[in-house]
């Protein structure tokens, strides 16, 4: 046994030395799970606004981001590009297979990266990332499969807390203790 496998903090901590990417869905991290409609049938996109101020912050500290989605999600697709440049896979398709493509993409190991996420959905990504992190308002039955747990729900501030963590453990988020 590796000494950070005996204490959960450590194992964090560990993790978190060496996460370049990020990965979490629409429905329930990004937003609150719920999916709202106008008088004509048309999806309602809408942001936490900290979450896009922390998803900003993380590409500009050249963390990368994909959001996937597992239904037609196109909807966000201009919110999340007025946020930055990242990867976005809103076409409802295979989500671990978008996860793997991302990875091929930019070169990155299972263990550089994070997933949040809040529901069953999500977990043949969370069981191969090297910090699976589900929502304060997650499943249930996520709680004991992953490493760390929000403390804000979807849609209200878990994508900032973990960007931020994430950061400010590397000594890249501008606005911590760590910064110079």
């Amino acid at each position: 046994m590796q000494p950070f496998e005996a204490d959960p903090s450590s194992q964090v901590g560990a993790a978190l030395d060496i996460i370049k990417a990020v990965v979490f869905p629409i429905d329930g991290v990004l937003t609150n799970g719920m999916i709202t409609l106008d008088s004509e049938g048309r999806e309602l996109a809408s942001l936490y606004a900290r979450d896009g101020v922390a998803i900003r912050e993380a590409l500009r500290s050249g963390l990368r981001i994909a959001v996937i989605s597992g239904r037609n999600a196109s909807v966000y697709q201009p919110l999340l590009e007025a946020a930055g440049a990242m990867d976005l896979y809103l076409d409802g398709g295979d989500r671990l297979d978008a996860y793997e493509s991302f990875k091929l993409r930019y070169g990155l190991r299972d263990e550089e990266c994070a997933c949040i996420a809040d529901d069953v959905e999500d977990l043949d990504i969370l069981r191969k990332v090297g910090l699976p992190v589900t929502t304060i308002n997650g499943v249930e039955y996520l709680r004991n499969r992953v490493a760390y747990i929000s403390v804000y729900e979807g849609g209200r501030g878990c994508i900032r807390e973990i960007l931020e963590m994430i950061l400010e453990h590397q000594g890249r988020w501008a606005y911590g203790e760590k910064a110079s």
